[in-house]
């Protein structure tokens, strides 16, 4: 069984930073895309960055330049560094990886970044 278990996460002002991580199990983690997304209340979940087995990033427009996703496929964990954050970037943030078809998710971890 997949298992997502995420950390970071909290409350910081305008300009700040934050890193979230997820750390993985049950799964041969280099092979894997894995994302990040997040739902701010009243809003649906909208995906903000992937980051593909190689490296490869993509991310929403709304965080590039401030957000920085990575990966450690030896210690088969996932990052979120969060910069220059803002007030609009509060959500709760859950990682997402999909696995012969089923998608798993993290627990969820709350951001929240005061004006």
């Amino acid at each position: 069984q997949v298992h997502l278990r995420q950390s970071g996460g909290g409350l910081v002002q305008t300009g700040g930073s934050l890193r979230l991580s997820c750390s993985a199990s049950g799964l041969n983690f280099r092979l894997h895309t894995l994302h990040w997304y997040r739902q701010s209340p009243g809003n649906e979940r909208e995906w903000v960055s992937s980051i593909q087995g190689d490296g490869t990033a993509k991310y929403i427009d709304s965080v590039k330049g401030r957000f920085t996703i990575s990966r450690n496929n030896v210690r088969n964990t996932l990052h979120l560094q969060m910069d220059s954050l803002k007030p609009e970037d509060t959500a709760v943030y859950s990682c997402k990886v999909d696995r012969a078809g089923v998608t798993f998710w993290g627990q969820g971890t709350q951001v929240t970044v005061s004006s």
